[in-house]
């Protein structure tokens, strides 16, 4: 399938990659340091993309995900953790202006605060007891009503960007509910009496995405921060799977797209002594250069053609399907390619700055981000097969409800 590019769009991606040159000039200090790039974020803020996914009714740019995914593919070049965490601010505002499951009130409040005010809304699902492998979340974190508004307590993991963001969205569990699938999204300001940061982010890769732990200790917030709440969170999040999940796909592809532009330069730039040709020349280097571009364009173009057919339908099987299969290409191809651009780096790239040893690192994590490779695999099957989730055994063997929990 041919993508031909709009004039709009061309102009969209001429602004990332301006964005991402920029960006990559600081992402190995900012990866260093494990630091919030602040001054990226900044530059988000004044090119317009706290709204680049919501809406035209609600003020906002209204690009699809095709589009989305142009752009942050080029982000992801640069500074592949600004990208990563930047995209959770879009995540949150796309679902909630985006889905007729949300209220009016609630999309018109965060229109306001990130197309009017400008704010930058963190997400948070994932706390401590989650496992991406079953895609299941237990949420330990409760909501209960209080005092003309929610009280939060609980604590949440892996909450890019939680510190630089003016607000986290988290998804808790409403008092009251019976229904273990029950949610309640529910915005928190950064400055809220109780809430806290376990500054526990020192990881492999990803490390400017500063994504620390939320402690939420009797936390109150207006009415109004409660944004949507549902005795099934599961209709939400197949409606909202292409921001929820398939966003972050093209981070990735950018992460690879990376890598190989860099193992490039350093064979074009190396000539040992006493020969007249760069190491480019060398027949294992051109070999795993040309399965390098193969790789990274069929996971391209899938990406590219799922965000077209969510696009053109919407939330459907097939989309759903696609952006699945997306993310799985994309991820295992991401963490061959950067582990190849290293191998071929050869030892001069090992070192910490390297940038070739960063995006190795970042690459590393692809097929772990949510949704994870065999996540992604076990859906794929689903929908290959035509089968109902229903008729399918589970994983692990779940509690049964009428027997306690054994004793330890």
């Amino acid at each position: 399938m041919f993508f031909d590019l709009s004039d709009e769009q061309k102009n969209l991606l001429e602004r990332c990659e301006a964005m991402a040159t920029d960006f990559a000039s600081r992402a190995s200090d900012h990866d260093r340091d494990a630091s919030h790039p602040h001054e990226n974020y900044d530059r988000l803020r004044a090119e317009g993309f706290l709204a680049l996914n919501i809406a035209k009714e609600w003020g906002g740019a209204g690009v699809g995900l095709f589009d989305h995914t142009l752009a942050f593919e080029a982000l992801g070049k640069g500074c592949p953790a600004t990208a990563l965490a930047f995209n959770m601010h879009a995540s949150m505002v796309g679902p909630l202006t985006e889905s007729d499951f949300v209220p009016k009130e609630s999309k018109a409040f965060i229109a306001q605060l990130a197309v009017d005010e400008g704010k930058m809304i963190a997400g948070n699902f994932s706390e401590a007891t989650s496992t991406s492998l079953i895609g299941e979340r237990h949420l330990g974190t409760k909501a209960r009503r209080a005092d003309g508004g929610w009280r939060i307590t609980g604590r949440k993991m892996f909450a890019s960007m939680l510190q630089a963001a003016d607000y986290c969205a988290v998804l808790t569990y409403p008092e009251g509910a019976t229904d273990p699938r029950a949610g309640l999204f529910v915005l928190i300001p950064t400055e809220t009496e109780g809430r806290s940061v376990i500054e526990n982010w020192d990881t492999l890769g990803m490390r400017a995405t500063r994504s620390d732990s939320l402690v939420l200790e009797d936390c109150w917030v207006p009415a109004r921060n409660g944004l949507y709440e549902t005795d099934n969170i599961q209709p939400f999040r197949n409606d909202q799977a292409h921001w929820f999940w398939a966003s972050y796909t093209p981070v990735y592809l950018g992460v690879a797209a990376a890598a190989l532009d860099e193992v490039v330069s350093v064979l074009k730039g190396r000539q040992p002594p006493g020969y007249t040709q760069s190491l480019a020349y060398h027949p294992d280097a051109r070999r795993k250069v040309a399965e390098m571009t193969v790789d990274l364009e069929a996971a391209r173009l899938i990406t590219y053609q799922s965000a077209w057919l969510v696009d053109s339908q919407g939330p459907t099987p097939d989309s759903l399907a696609a952006m699945f299969r997306a993310k799985y290409s994309v991820g295992e191809m991401c963490s061959r390619i950067t582990r190849m651009a290293l191998q071929l780096g050869g030892a001069h790239t090992i070192f910490k700055g390297s940038r070739i040893e960063q995006l190795f690192r970042d690459g590393a994590l692809a097929p772990i981000m949510a949704p994870q490779a065999d996540f992604c695999l076990h859906n794929i099957a689903l929908h290959a097969l035509g089968l109902d989730p229903e008729d399918i055994v589970p994983p692990l063997k779940p509690i049964e409800k009428d027997k306690p929990p054994p004793a330890f």
